[in-house]
This record gives structure tokens, C-alpha cells and sequence, in this order.
């Protein structure tokens, strides 16, 4: 049994996924680690496919020590393995991350093995738009926050296209609003896993 592939996305109510400078920190002004809905959707993860940026800015982020709020820097309760896809893999590379330089659906398909049944969480602005691009995303979970940025990197890269969504329901907890979408598919989609 194969777990789902899910666009996992905190958004502003505005669009944006992160402000200028790729910041993110805002995000967890919103989130708590610990909130019940949080802990449901990592426990459904098995692995996650993340973008080489998108790496880069949590790290810079845990190195950051201003601690302006105390959810700040606890994390996402996931643990499970995680896969950067990047052109150029660190050296050294980061312990407990594996680094795939191939075809975006050779990505995901190793990556699906690894979830051991469970989802596969795709986080990235530049990952997700490529498994949207080749129909290879099952799901998209938004998490919009009480926010408006003005500005910032937008929840889809320029030049994705028309992809036509189905909701499945939405939830809200602690002033974030979880929506949850099925990517429709288009007849005869040769993309399986």
C-alpha cells in the first residue's frame, strides 16, 4: 500500500509561503509544534522530499539564536528519513539527510518507498511546481495564517499552469485554517508510482 504524495504548505493570507529574504520564521509566530492537528498530519508522514533552498533556510534559521517567541525552534514533530533533491549536494553533506540529483519522478518514486506506506510530504516552492508540473502530487495541505506579508516567494512558481483542485475539507485550530485539496488528475495521467 502506497501513501499519498502531499504539497505541504504554510501560507499567508496573501499567498506567500515566505517573506523577502526567504524568511520564515514568521510561521511559527502561528504554529505550535504541539498542536494536535500538527502532531495527525507528521504521525501520517513516512518521509518527506525537500528542495536544497528550502534546506538552506531552515538551517539558516536554527542557527539563528534570536528566539523571539517560544514555539520558535521546537520543530516539526516528523521523524522520518528526509531527502533534499538538489543539482549540487553539499560537501560534507548534512548527517541523516540523503541527496538525490536525478528526474524529479525518480525523486519522488525513491522518496514514496522510503514513507514505508505512509505520505510523502513535499516542501519547496520549486519542488512542489515540478510535481505539479508532471501530475505526481495526490494532495495539497494549506495552512493559512491570520497574516498578510505584501510580499515574499508565492505558494506557486511562475509558469505552473491551470491544475484543477477538489476540496476535502477544511478544519481550524488555534487561528490557523488547515484546507485540504485532491489534485485532479487528468484522464489517463501516466504518472504513477
Amino acid at each position: 500500500m502506497r501513501g499519498k504524495v502531499i504539497v505541504n504548505r504554510s501560507m499567508s493570507l496573501d499567498g506567500f509561503i515566505a517573506a523577502p529574504g526567504d524568511a520564515m520564521d514568521w510561521i511559527f509566530d502561528f504554529m505550535a509544534p504541539d498542536a494536535a492537528w500538527l502532531t495527525e498530519i507528521a504521525a501520517a508522514t513516512g518521509a518527506m522530499l525537500v528542495g536544497r533552498r528550502t534546506t538552506e533556510v531552515g538551517s539558516r534559521m536554527e542557527a539563528d539564536q534570536d528566539q523571539e517567541t517560544a514555539s520558535r525552534g521546537e520543530g516539526y514533530p516528523f521523524s522520518g528519513p528526509i531527502f533534499v533533491l538538489t543539482h549540487k549536494p553539499p560537501d560534507p553533506p548534512e548527517p541523516d539527510v540523503t541527496y538525490l540529483t536525478g528526474d524529479i519522478t525518480e525523486a519522488v518514486a525513491t522518496a514514496a518507498a522510503a514513507a514505508g506506506g505512509k505520505n510523502l510530504e513535499i516542501l519547496g516552492a520549486d519542488v512542489a511546481s515540478q510535481c505539479l508540473r508532471r501530475g505526481l502530487v495526490d494532495e495539497i495541505q494549506v495552512y493559512v495564517l491570520p497574516v498578510l506579508l505584501g510580499d515574499g516567494i508565492r505558494f506557486s512558481s511562475p509558469g505552473l499552469g491551470r491544475i484543477d483542485l477538489e476540496p476535502l475539507g477544511s478544519t481550524q485550530s488555534e487561528g490557523v485554517t488547515v484546507l485540504r485539496f485532491r489534485v485532479r488528475k487528468p484522464a489517463g495521467s501516466k504518472y504513477e508510482l
